[in-house]
């Protein structure tokens, strides 16, 4: 079974660095996952009033309200097939802040009918976000947010741009650390940077034997294509 990433790129994934090649290589075919560890130099947040929607956010993991430096991160992408036989990606982000433990949860699919891959967002799935991924000149990549639905309860919505802000991750390998880096932002139009985080990680390779545990899986999974 094909990649998310590859069917996403296409034949731009031949430009990317070949570090980022095997990062972004994982598939239920090849049976190997990737764990990160690392430090975020800087997370933030933006003015006061964002604080209340991101600790709301936070009780079901995604994003969150508190600010650091050299924070201790780890990253758990695993592949897997969910419940609706989708070939998945997670993007569990794990933050050691200072007497609190926040994540950062996602899982990754490929929308075939859309053309582009699908985030599902949290421990639940109510948040559903297209993303256009391209690859950048140093062979790293970038990751561009499209359009919310939600889903909670009976309610199926399209969540208006300026509700959401508009999320652009950065990442790339870094030679002279032997590192990968990583930078992302989100923004609101209106009300400018609500939250962010950037830093370094490094990674490593391991095989999903059996399966991939329940541990980065979220409670409930959702199909919003």
């Amino acid at each position: 079974m094909t990649g998310i990433f590859a069917s996403a790129l296409g034949d731009g994934i031949a430009a990317l660095h070949p570090r980022m090649a095997q990062r972004l290589a994982l598939s239920t075919a090849g049976g190997v996952g990737m764990i990160g560890h690392g430090v975020m130099e800087r997370i933030w947040r933006g003015p006061a009033f964002t604080a209340p929607f991101l600790r709301l956010g936070a009780t079901r993991h995604i994003l969150f309200p508190e600010q650091g430096r050299d924070v201790p991160f780890t990253i758990e992408n695993y592949p897997y097939l969910d419940a609706h036989g989708r070939e998945t990606v997670s993007f569990v982000r794990t933050f050691e802040l200072p007497g609190r433990r926040r994540r950062f949860d996602a899982q990754m699919v490929y929308n075939p009918a859309r053309g582009r891959i699908v985030d599902y967002l949290g421990t639940h799935q109510h948040l559903a976000v297209d993303l256009d991924i391209t690859v950048r000149p140093d062979g790293g990549f970038r990751i561009r947010s499209g359009e919310f639905r939600l889903a909670e309860g009976p309610l199926r919505a399209v969540v208006p741009r300026a509700l959401t802000g508009v999320a652009e991750v950065n990442e790339w390998f870094d030679e002279a650390s032997g590192r990968f880096r990583v930078e992302v932002a989100v923004v609101n139009h209106r009300f400018g940077p609500l939250f962010g985080y950037r830093g370094a990680f490094e990674a490593r390779f391991v095989e999903t034997g059996t399966g991939v545990s329940g541990a980065v899986k979220p409670l409930r999974e959702k199909v919003l294509d």
